[in-house]
């Protein structure tokens, strides 16, 4: 499917530009008879658009309201392609125009014109974080099919312009609160003190960077593939797609390297209801003559240092894991570069631009975390099904 696509069943492409007509992606895979409304998935846009990050966020003003153009047939999902577009109706294309010639400091601007020998100044093209969208859409299908199966994601911002939250379960960590306001912190006592860091920084013309926590609920022991397609690989490809994301961290994270293996291992124990070893030896003999169907071991585990994932699959313990995302390169600070003919220049980037995106990107994590369990759920029932 090459750049553009992710998936094995559950595929998706997405297309456009940040100052094109429009934007969207094409779905392909998902089965058919899924109850899905609009309002799925522009309720998921709107969390993603831009002018919702407080003094965060860009002034760019889009509704992003989503278009279903196939795939979708009174209410129900028909098997066939999704088609969903979401029209640009407020890009700023001259703000553009003095960068034609410029590679942007921090920018792919170098890189793609090394790539292909042409690339789209305005906005960064293909490149920019709008793309962003087309994932947020697409995620939104792939939640309302893990969603049946009693799946449920959600995530949060965790650390934003050097203030750090608390960890999910901790006192202050309060869940209510992260739609509550523009940063997506887990808590009110922390909001003041991040305003105050990001104004600051927009009148400086400076941006800082942060990081998305993420767990997901009711996953089942057993998705993932072994070898070179781990759950937790997929998770890591899915998340660095992320135009600003640096690095992700499962359940402890780095700070496995100053643990010893009797701190961090997880410790399995028998699940509530387990038989005993006195149970098996007064029970009746099974039944051989049909075959089990997929037996989940009667096991939980005491901790959860691994995020969820072991040997590359799914435990069954909530899936846990944290995204870092970098400063925005666009800053209003005068920056040194060169020129297509490799002359230095000065330039200070003008247009309207985030000053952190990671309010923004707490959205577009929990949608490829979606795309991944939504292509694992239907290679896990497709692998059962095979085997009967």
């Amino acid at each position: 499917m090459g750049g553009n696509g992710f998936g094995r069943l559950f595929r998706v492409t997405t297309f456009g530009e940040s100052h094109g007509p429009a934007l969207g992606c094409v779905i392909d895979g998902c089965p058919s008879g899924l109850a899905l409304d609009i309002e799925d998935i522009r309720r998921e846009l709107r969390r993603r658009r831009p002018g919702q990050g407080g003094p965060a966020s860009t002034a760019r003003d889009e509704d992003d309201e989503p278009e279903i153009l196939s795939g979708l047939f009174e209410g129900k999902t028909l098997g066939t392609p999704i088609a969903i577009i979401v029209r640009n109706r407020d890009h700023h294309s001259a703000d553009y125009d003095e960068l034609r010639d410029l590679y942007r400091p921090g920018h792919g601007d170098y890189t793609w014109e090394a790539k292909y020998g042409v690339r789209d100044h305005r906005g960064g093209g293909r490149s920019s974080g709008r793309e962003t969208l087309c994932r947020v859409a697409a995620g939104a299908v792939a939640k309302v099919l893990l969603a049946a199966s009693g799946i449920g994601i959600h995530a949060w911002t965790s650390s934003i312009a050097g203030i750090d939250m608390p960890a999910a379960g901790s006192p202050g960590f309060d869940p209510a609160e992260i739609e509550k306001n523009p940063f997506r912190i887990p808590g009110k006592d922390r909001v003041e003190a991040v305003t105050r860091n990001l104004e600051e920084l927009r009148r400086a013309g400076d941006s800082a960077g942060g990081a998305v926590s993420c767990t997901v609920t009711g996953l089942a022991p057993g998705l993932g593939e072994p070898v070179f397609d781990k759950l937790d690989a997929r998770l890591a490809a899915a998340m660095l797609s992320i135009g600003a994301a640096r690095g992700i961290e499962f359940g402890a994270g780095f700070d496995v390297i100053r643990r010893r293996g009797s701190e961090h291992n997880d410790m399995p124990e028998p699940a509530a209801g387990a038989r005993t070893e006195a149970d098996a030896r007064t029970e009746a003999p099974p039944d051989t003559r049909t075959p089990p169907e997929f037996p989940v071991p009667p096991v939980r585990l005491r901790t959860n240092h691994a995020g969820g994932v072991l040997g590359g699959i799914s435990s069954g313990a909530p899936l846990e894991f944290r995204v870092a995302f970098k400063p925005p390169a666009s800053i209003a600070v005068r920056q040194e570069t060169v020129n297509r003919r490799g002359e230095k220049v000065e330039l200070r980037i003008g247009g309207r631009h985030d000053v952190c995106i990671v309010p923004r990107a707490v959205p577009v994590v929990e949608a490829m975390t979606a795309l991944v369990l939504a292509d694992f759920l239907l290679r896990q029932r497709g692998d059962r099904a095979d085997s009967k």
